[in-house]
């Protein structure tokens, strides 16, 4: 059956390999502007997206004839040769072989859209760990809530 409306909205969270800084700056845009073209290629939606040095941030509606799986392999293998392939990195450019994918309700949208594109200000008090670290313990807590109610 095919679905017509939906709300499938996913924040994920793509971590470079071993977490290593190799997203500079000045090439920052670039790849963000790659990574929402992937997005709308695949006939979902970007929001907002923030690419720090180690890791990137991005909400997405999703299609839901694509899996969040499917969406992440195809924006990661994508956005990794085109990284590469352009040199805006020093290194070989990877990310960590899996990542993280959030679903949010419609009605938080605007909040994870400001803390998403707030991300220099986030991290000039917390780190990288101690936010993936807040997430995972939300979002644990939450299923745990789910599943007694």
């Amino acid at each position: 059956m095919k679905v017509k409306y939906n709300n499938l909205y996913v924040h994920f969270v793509f971590t470079t390999q071993d977490r290593f800084p190799s997203i500079e700056e000045v090439y920052r845009e670039r790849i963000e502007k790659y990574i929402t073209g992937i997005v709308n290629k695949c006939n979902c939606k970007m929001y907002a997206i923030y690419a720090n040095p180690e890791h990137v941030h991005f909400l997405v509606s999703r299609d839901p004839s694509v899996s969040e799986n499917e969406l992440a392999d195809t924006i990661g293998n994508a956005s990794e040769n085109f990284i590469n392939n352009n040199n805006l990195c020093k290194s070989n450019f990877r990310w960590q072989t899996s990542c993280s994918a959030f679903s949010i309700s419609k009605k938080d949208i605007d909040k994870v859209c400001k803390y998403i594109l707030n991300q220099p200000e986030h991290h000039k008090i917390h780190t990288f760990a101690e936010e993936y670290d807040k997430f995972l313990k939300f979002y644990q807590h939450t299923l745990s809530e789910n599943k007694l109610g």
